[in-house]
């Protein structure tokens, strides 16, 4: 694994999520077919960025993407 495949792993995360929605892991896992390894590397990724957001739905940890607006 390099920076590389963990980038594109997070622009496949990214395109599958949309912003419409909150996901569940085992959604994302089954969404995106990425072993576990990839797919926290992925979500890492975009957590850096600050392009997901983190919750919590009925007792269940949820990732949606956020809205990273830049007004300057």
């Amino acid at each position: 694994m390099d920076r590389t495949s963990i980038n594109r792993n997070a622009l496949l995360l990214r395109s599958i999520m949309g912003y419409n929605r909150e996901w569940t892991y085992a959604e994302l896992k089954a969404a995106t077919r990425l072993p576990d390894r990839d797919l926290n590397a992925a979500i890492g990724w975009l957590a850096h960025e600050g392009s997901i957001c983190f919750g919590c739905h009925r007792g269940e940890n949820n990732v949606s993407l956020g809205m990273n607006l830049y007004i300057g």
